[in-house]
């Protein structure tokens, strides 16, 4: 599969087109505008949330509630843009420059944006490099979602830390642990350390500073052998890396223990096999992924958020026009949306998965795809 997806931040839409999505796969919309919602809460999160209150409008591709295999087309409105008519014109109308931003965000995609694409004014830069692109691909990897559940395959996130304040750690999840999460406005299973979390995102707020984190993706119930040790560009572990950190604000992803993993023996570090009618592992520290593939355990992936870089008290920095030192320009923002990062990371690694799921047990259709995976699991229960 693939997908292209433009749009800026204040303009009038997102657009998204998935291309070589197999037919017959029942959509729910209001499920894809849920993972919308989704993404558009949690403490911490900017008036703009409060503007907009996204929903896909279906322009392709389905009818009556089923995919057709031919490419799917879908639209998110942006409601601001009604304020933002003359500023984000694309006919060649008159607008007085003084409006044009010229302070570069330190952290910021703009000054190497305006450089690169020769601009002289940083809006012609950061209305796409917004992380309110992340909208449309998180209603692509809600599509992907709704295909993964046919094959009761389940993505979760939850939040590890936010400024440096641990959740509690887990081993064992027990059937209510997302459910939890999902009650949670910081996305953290214990209420005391969400207590704690929100005391420092309001004193972020009052300094006018944001915080980061690191968030946890979890995906459960996949088949061994999606990926492949062949080549570079098949692992799957490198695809969900390079997925992850194409993410604005993504500083780091690790796999299992990670980086953990360096520092401690290969005795206590690769997860032993075992065979009781099938092979299985009593422990995870690999994360499910060995040699670029799937090993049918768990796949714990974690991403580290940086901190937004739009400040309420402006970091020092540079006019371009004229070279003197300034304070960075100030657009609406987030003081913390870690997070909605982990449900926008959800649907990202979903549709890395379902691009693998399909890769492997390829047809044209969902019935198709079910068969040949109900042959492939025929053959795993035989070994």
């Amino acid at each position: 599969m693939k997908f292209l997806n433009a749009g800026e931040s204040h303009g009038k839409c997102l657009t998204a087109i998935i291309e070589g999505f197999p037919s017959n796969v029942e959509i729910d919309v209001q499920k894809i505008n849920k993972e919308l919602s989704r993404r558009q809460v949690g403490y911490g999160r900017g008036k703009r949330m409060e503007i907009e209150k996204d929903k896909i409008e279906v322009t392709s591709g389905i009818r009556f509630g089923k995919t057709l295999g031919s490419p799917i087309a879908f639209t998110i409105k942006n409601k601001d843009w009604e304020n933002w008519k003359i500023p984000m014109s694309s006919e060649n109308i008159y607008h007085d420059e003084s409006i044009n931003i010229t302070q570069p965000r330190p952290g910021h995609a703009d000054l190497s944006g305006i450089i690169k694409y020769r601009q002289n004014d940083i809006r012609n830069i950061l209305e796409r490099a917004s992380a309110r692109e992340t909208a449309s691909r998180t209603a692509v990897g809600a599509f992907c979602k709704q295909f993964l559940g046919n094959f009761k395959i389940e993505i979760h996130s939850r939040v590890v830390n936010i400024g440096g304040i641990k959740d509690v750690d887990i081993a064992e999840k027990g059937t209510n642990f997302w459910d939890k999460i999902e009650e949670s406005d910081l996305r953290v299973y214990d209420k005391d350390k969400e207590e704690e979390i929100k005391k420092i995102i309001d004193e972020a707020k009052k300094d006018g500073d944001t915080l980061g984190g690191v968030v946890e993706i979890s995906i459960s119930n996949l088949p061994v052998g999606l990926g492949s040790h062949t080549f570079y560009d098949r692992k799957l572990d490198g695809l969900l890396a390079q997925q992850f950190m194409a993410m604005q604000a993504v500083k780091g992803v690790e796999i299992g223990d990670g980086f953990k993993s360096a520092d401690t023996k290969g005795s206590k570090v690769h997860d032993e096999i075992y065979y009781d009618n099938k092979y299985y592992r009593r422990t995870n520290h690999a994360g499910g992924i060995e040699g670029g593939m799937t090993n049918g355990e768990e796949i714990i992936i974690k991403a580290a958020i940086k901190p937004i870089p739009t400040l309420m008290k402006p970091l020092n920095t540079v006019d371009i026009e004229t070279k003197e030192k300034k304070e960075a320009s100030k657009e609406r923002s987030d003081v913390c949306a870690v997070p909605a990062a982990g449900v926008v990371l959800e649907n990202i690694a979903a549709w890395v998965v379902a691009d693998e799921f399909i890769r492997k047990f390829s047809g044209d259709s969902i019935e198709e795809i079910n068969e040949n995976f109900s042959n492939y699991l025929s053959y795993v229960e035989k070994l």
